[in-house]
């Protein structure tokens, strides 16, 4: 017997080594930690279904992470169970099987064992494990016959499933059930048991969902279905009726507009732009820098996940589908421009999830009803999708205002069918070099978007020399829209809406917009290179000697760390000496050696580019910059009156950087940060609570000044405005006048002082301070277009006045009163 057992073993061991050496994992939650597993009590893994090489599998992940394994006894002699692992079913048949509920008898033994003393548990880990995690296909007789994710195949598929997705299987852990906390509820033993199982097939199908996906529909089945659908049947007739045309050709019109935006999605090319992307990120990044992701796994099982991500460069696309898919979750479906569908890549877009949308659906019915027929069946299935809620990419680094658009179409999907939860899912992504930078700066400058076609993007690719450092991806938290749309509109559920379109339908859309680009910039990661050009570009040569710039370096680490932006903000965990030389590195900051020590500095052409990633994280020091320029202009303030300039200023500011607290949570942000800057002795504090500044020839006042002046570009705007609508008196500009206005006033004073910053004269930063104004009462639009004020502009203007320079101040007040001259001459 005993000789028996040890072949038994030898040979299962040997198959392990064998099967090992061929198979690759990726493994998820696979510590003691994720799977909290009391090391006092046994463990039995459970499997969804009969198979051998998963066990093998497992027994060897569980080797390599020093975990319990399936293959020992799970209990003493008291119990006739051998191993410590069972399955949900079996397949029956030796070549052709089908799956077929087992009888539980290993977890009948097991609940008995735990049922006959009140000391006793045993912790269950369902284990998922999947070859090759592609999804099945709806109405298709093989479903992807080499698959192993599904109920129909053998022996044969398993073994050819094995030998070409070996390569590309994904083991995932679950957090452990106590047996003993289910039998405690106070059931009979055969309800338990069954409860059990239930509460184990039903884990098994949403893990499914939540990795693979639900099914998929071959994109012709698809089209079909959308174009025979009742609502597009109606759009057809209207189409055919408003171009009087034929029935026949508005309906192949309706095909054209499906078949041009479906995605095509293949797993085949997922798998095969992973290991593309792995090359790329390794190549010319230095990887990829994830951060809190743990939570969608359990959020991906029972709702439909909607990613909305900030868009910094066209391989953002790439990116978000590459983490979710190492991570072991399903790539989304990628909302993207009709631009990019071009010969080659297209077709890689396409077959990677993406599917295609016109720039604008003005004057076309029939492809808004398709389109909208579309993200409808996606969501009401439980598609996970992806759309950049700002529309574009940002050309200057910070956030841009979100575009509805899409967000609409989601809020109507969910009313049409909210029996599937939604929940937005916020993803900041950050670059230590973005590849397009330069074509951003050129644009900014006055320059013509360049049409983008494969030869440019091979061209762009094939340039790529130099190191571009990590990728950053960070997920934000989560939105749940049934709650959001509840706290909105408590009787949405109830009620009917003609055309799915309520009278509230746009103010809460362009709330939520704002929500989830505020929680965009909550989860912002701060990187080397955003951290060394805050402090850079804020001196007025874009240089300081090392020393200096060490002391910038660390007193912003450690400001950031006391009083963080949110509890989902990332920093890097560099210090100030590690920054620089890694930013050297990047070649994105020259060293000058002099008698005195080392110098670092940005030269003319580079210190455009590190605008942009200044701009990144410009709201994560827009408060404390504020409050730091108050001190540096005034020599003494009592904490009200710091307070009451913050509350006047804070809404422009909170417009133009999406920040995330409404005004009485603004407010205690500022006392921390005032009594943060206390306690570093930045700003001080008398016996009567009045504050001043630190001595003008400290280091602390050089801090203090340099951190002033992160915001200050965003206050000189807004004093130009405000200063441009006093100069032209009320009633007598209208709104793109100002803005011309603006923009010209700001490009005049760059070149004066040699701002070499092209987001400086951005028409729309200015658009966005006048909307502002409006939305705060401060000016109206009268019946001739034109914009009216009252004082009250004067007490706006006057506080930016007190954050603000002299020196800013005069040229700003010059720079006005020649345009006011030259307005007169005219």
């Amino acid at each position: 017997m005993q000789k028996s057992v040890f072949m038994n073993r030898f040979i299962f061991h040997s198959l392990r080594k064998i099967l090992s050496s061929w198979v690759r994992t990726t493994v998820t939650n696979n510590s003691v930690d994720h799977l909290r597993i009391d090391p006092e009590k046994p463990v039995c893994y459970v499997f969804r279904n009969r198979s051998f090489s998963d066990l093998l599998i497992l027994e060897n992940e569980c080797i390599k992470a020093k975990l319990p394994r399936p293959h020992q006894s799970i209990l003493t002699s008291s119990t006739k169970e051998n191993y410590s692992f069972f399955y949900l079913s079996q397949q029956e048949g030796f070549i052709f099987q089908r799956e077929r509920p087992k009888s539980l008898t290993t977890l009948e033994s097991l609940l008995a064992y735990v049922e006959k003393a009140t000391d006793r548990d045993i912790q269950l880990v369902p284990v998922s494990i999947f070859w090759g995690r592609s999804p099945d296909k709806e109405h298709s007789a093989l479903k992807l016959l080499f698959d192993w994710n599904f109920n129909l195949g053998g022996r044969c598929r398993k073994f050819l499933a094995t030998l070409i997705h070996g390569r590309s299987t994904l083991v995932h852990f679950n957090p452990a059930l106590s047996l003993k906390a289910l039998t405690d509820e106070g059931n009979d033993h055969d309800r338990t048991l069954r409860k059990v199982g239930r509460i184990l097939r039903v884990h098994f199908r949403q893990q499914r969902t939540s990795i693979i996906g639900p099914d998929l529909s071959h994109r012709r089945t698809l089209v079909n279905d959308l174009i025979n659908r009742p609502e597009i049947t109606k759009a057809i007739q209207a189409e055919a009726s408003a171009q009087s045309i034929s029935l026949e050709e508005a309906k192949y019109k309706a095909t054209q507009y499906a078949n041009e935006i479906a995605s095509d999605f293949s797993f085949p090319v997922i798998r095969f732009m992973d290991i593309l992307l792995t090359w790329f990120w390794n190549k010319f990044y230095s990887g990829v820098h994830i951060s809190n992701i743990e939570h969608l796994n359990e959020l991906a099982k029972t709702n439909t996940i909607i990613y909305t991500p900030c868009h910094r460069s066209h391989i953002d696309y790439l990116l978000l589908s590459y983490v979710l898919y190492h991570k072991g979750l399903t790539p989304p479906h990628i909302a993207a421009g009709i631009n990019l569908n071009m010969p080659l890549i297209g077709t890689f877009l396409r077959k990677s999830g993406a599917f295609f949308m016109r720039r604008t659906f003005r004057g076309n019915p029939l492809y808004s009803s398709i389109f909208y027929e579309y993200m409808f069946t996606l969501a009401s299935k439980g598609f996970p999708i992806e759309y950049f809620i700002e529309g574009g990419r940002s050309r200057t680094g910070r956030a841009l205002s979100p575009k509805t658009g899409m967000l609409s179409i989601s809020l109507r999907s969910h009313l049409r069918d909210n029996r599937k939860p939604v929940i937005f899912v916020p993803v900041y992504i950050g670059y230590e070099k973005v590849l397009e930078v330069k074509t951003y700066l050129s644009e900014l400058k006055g320059k013509a978007k360049k049409k983008e076609s494969s030869l440019n993007f091979l061209k762009t690719i094939t340039a790529l020399k130099n190191n571009f450092g990590q990728a950053w991806i960070n997920f934000g938290e989560p939105i749940d829209l049934g709650r959001y749309l509840s706290a909105q509109q408590p009787d949405w559920r109830s009620s009917q809406y003609v055309d799915l379109k309520p009278s509230w339908l746009k103010s809460v859309t362009n709330s939520l917009a704002e929500k989830v680009v505020t929680r965009i910039n909550s989860a912002a990661t701060i990187n080397p290179v955003n951290m060394v050009a805050m402090a850079l570009l804020s001196t007025p040569r874009h240089a300081l000697g090392e020393q200096e710039l060490l002391l910038q370096l660390n007193a912003y680490s450690h400001l950031l760390a006391k009083v963080p932006y949110s509890n989902k903000t990332i920093m890097t965990n560099m210090d100030g000496h590690e920054m620089i030389h890694y930013v050297e590195n990047l070649k994105l900051i020259t060293k000058q050696a002099d008698s005195l020590g080392n110098i670092y500095r940005l030269d003319e052409k580079t210190s455009v580019q590190m605008t942009y990633y200044r701009n990144n994280i410009l709201h994560v020091f827009a408060i404390p910059s504020l409050i730091s320029c108050i001190f540096v202009n005034n020599t003494n303030i009592q904490r009200k009156e710091v307070l009451r300039i913050c509350s006047i200023l804070y809404p422009y500011l909170k417009a133009e950087l999406f920040l995330e607290w409404n005004t009485i949570e603004f407010l205690k942000v500022v006392n921390r940060w005032l009594n943060c800057l206390c306690a570093e002795q930045l700003i001080k504090q008398d016996e009567e609570g009045i504050y001043f500044g630190p001595d003008t020839t400290s280091t602390h006042f050089i801090i203090l000044t340099v951190l002033s002046r992160a915001i200050i570009e965003t206050l000189e705007r807004f004093y130009m405005t405000t200063s441009l609508l006093i100069s032209n008196d009320s009633g007598t500009i209208g709104q793109n006048q100002l803005e011309n206005q603006a923009r010209d006033l700001a490009q005049r004073l760059s070149i004066i002082h040699g701002l070499n910053a092209p987001e400086f004269f951005d028409k729309s930063l200015f658009k966005g301070f006048i909307e502002q104004l409006r939305k705060q009462g401060v000016i109206k639009i009268s019946d001739g277009d034109k914009l009216v004020f009252d004082h009250s502009i004067k007490v706006a203007a006057g506080e930016a006045f007190k954050v603000l320079s002299t020196e800013i101040r005069h040229s700003i007040h010059q720079a006005t009163f020649s345009s006011s001259l030259t307005k007169e001459a005219e």
